[in-house]
């Protein structure tokens, strides 16, 4: 006889005594992380700002910036330990159903050329290049361009 264990996922908003777990996540995931000075003030500001929670811990997150008719996905990570099971296309989804909530009808998000798995993740879901930001992200020799991407609601 083998044991199941069931793990509890939810996704929920972010609050002040997230920063710390959520500033773990990013500092994994990014070369040039955000501040927690950073997820404050998008707390602070209003932003849409939420947390993929399993098993009590924050494993993923998203800022989205929604405004007339519009919503900007300013940042997205999941855990590397969460990585690969769907965590990430949950928060996505997660965004885009709160962007319609806010009678949105554009989703637009950055992402890096060299961040094959996120722009694969986007395309399935729907969204469209529409342009590139010049020197947009800090980068070990310079900077990097960004793809920009538009998701019609």
């Amino acid at each position: 006889m083998s044991a199941v264990f069931e793990i509890e996922h939810l996704i929920r908003p972010m609050r002040e005594r997230d920063i710390a777990g959520v500033l773990r996540i990013e500092k994994l995931s990014y070369e040039f992380p955000w501040t927690a000075g950073i997820f404050h003030d998008c707390l602070q500001a209003g932003y849409s700002c939420w947390v993929h929670e399993s098993a009590g811990q924050v494993s993923g997150y998203y800022v989205l910036m929604i405004g007339p008719g519009e919503a900007h996905m300013l940042n997205v990570a999941v855990s590397p330990d969460w990585r690969g099971q769907g965590l990430g296309r949950d928060l996505v989804l997660h965004a885009i159903d709160g962007s319609r909530d806010h009678h949105a009808h554009l989703l637009f998000l950055e992402v890096r050329p060299t961040n094959e798995a996120a722009r694969k993740l986007y395309f399935d879901l729907g969204f469209e290049d529409i342009g590139k930001r010049k020197d947009y992200y800090p980068a070990q020799e310079g900077r990097e361009d960004a793809h920009v991407m538009r998701l019609i609601l």
